[in-house]
């Protein structure tokens, strides 16, 4: 048994690879954070076995007379996969898919859900390199804290999340500072109780907090968090605030280190400077063919691909081509504002170090 992957603490642990035999195709995974959830949406394919404990009614002898429905008994099935939903309301995957392997009901429809803290067996014909790759990074930037945000004025505030494959929205707060219940306390009081007992629960151990905004409220915020005790806080100037502000605090590259070291803001920061070349015709290709002419120069410094891209195309040939010009790759999530600027252009574009002649 291989096992990629220690646990630190209850905060910072992260997937596991617990078996690894790519020659016969073979990798088990444990899921242990919302990221690896994602992960394996992106490394699945249709025609995949996937082998995982579940539960399914028992196989009873045919009675039309009998009403009364079986016991759902635990399990062991594999299930060759058709279709792949990932939910992140819930964070959620679910694999659809015919029995192969199993005690009953082979060649009937089942449908496998996995959650964090779930394992299951990938078979694979094929595992591409773009896919290994992905495993290898989920494990690496796993053992990167997540990063919270509030971003606020003197009248609302919005706490956001950055995991790696996206930023999520938890909540926004009012002020409200107009009511009564104002009138005895100093403003800011309430409003910053509120935002603190809302982030309270999110925040895990090294995890940095960035407050931005316009103004001067978040700098008030910031003397209260730290009375309260809370550390690791970064405090940024933006043009406005709300997820808006988070937007533009990561696109243009400001703030603490650590949101330049996140997936996510690699990510962010790499499509705006791939906008901004394309926007004053500089050293920028998008498109099938004009990559593959910048690809075919030597000219590209970093591709950028659309996960989704991965998921459906076999791209291997073209990023090992890129990469053997000592090329950079960046994987782009479709999860936040950046990777849907990339979409639009067809999922694909590239930085050159020159333009083809």
């Amino acid at each position: 048994m291989n096992e990629i992957g220690i646990k630190t603490n209850l905060h910072q642990i992260f997937m596991r690879i617990l078996e690894k035999d790519v020659s016969s195709g073979n990798i088990r995974i444990m899921l242990e954070s919302d990221e690896d959830v994602w992960h394996l949406f992106n490394v699945l394919d249709r025609e995949d076995l996937v082998t995982a404990s579940t539960t399914r009614r028992e196989e009873k002898a045919a009675d039309k007379l009998r009403a009364e429905r079986s016991e759902k008994k635990r399990m062991t099935l594999g299930i060759r996969v058709e279709k792949i939903e990932f939910s992140e309301e819930d964070i959620r995957l679910r694999v659809l898919g015919t029995i192969e392997t199993g005690p009953q009901d082979i060649g009937q429809h089942h449908t496998l859900i996995f959650e964090i803290g779930d394992n299951l067996l990938i078979t694979k014909a094929r595992w591409k390199d773009s896919q290994l790759d992905r495993l290898g990074r989920a494990v690496r930037d796993s053992r990167k804290p997540k990063i919270l945000f509030v971003s606020l004025d003197q009248d609302d505030a919005t706490i956001a999340v950055l995991r790696q494959f996206g930023l999520k929205e938890i909540a926004t707060i009012r002020s409200a500072r107009q009511g009564k219940q104002y009138e005895e306390r100093p403003k800011e009081d309430i409003y910053h109780t509120e935002i603190i007992s809302k982030i309270a629960p999110l925040v895990s151990d090294n995890m940095p907090i960035v407050l931005l905004g316009p103004g001067f409220e978040k700098e008030s915020l910031a003397e209260d968090l730290k009375n309260e005790g809370y550390k690791g806080i970064h405090v940024h100037h933006t043009g406005q605030s709300g997820m808006v502000g988070v937007n533009e605090l990561i696109k243009t590259g400001m703030g603490a280190a650590i949101l330049k070291e996140s997936s996510v803001g690699i990510e962010m920061e790499a499509v705006e400077r791939l906008m901004s070349e394309i926007g004053k015709d500089g050293l920028a290709a998008y498109g099938p063919k004009e990559i593959a002419e910048a690809t075919g120069a030597g000219a590209v410094d970093t591709l950028l691909i659309l996960d989704s891209k991965v998921r459906e195309l076999d791209l291997d040939h073209l990023i090992r081509t890129v990469e053997s010009q000592h090329g950079n790759v960046l994987i782009v999530s479709g999860q936040h504002d950046s990777g849907k600027e990339l979409s639009a252009l067809g999922g694909m574009g590239a930085l050159l170090r020159y333009k083809p002649q």
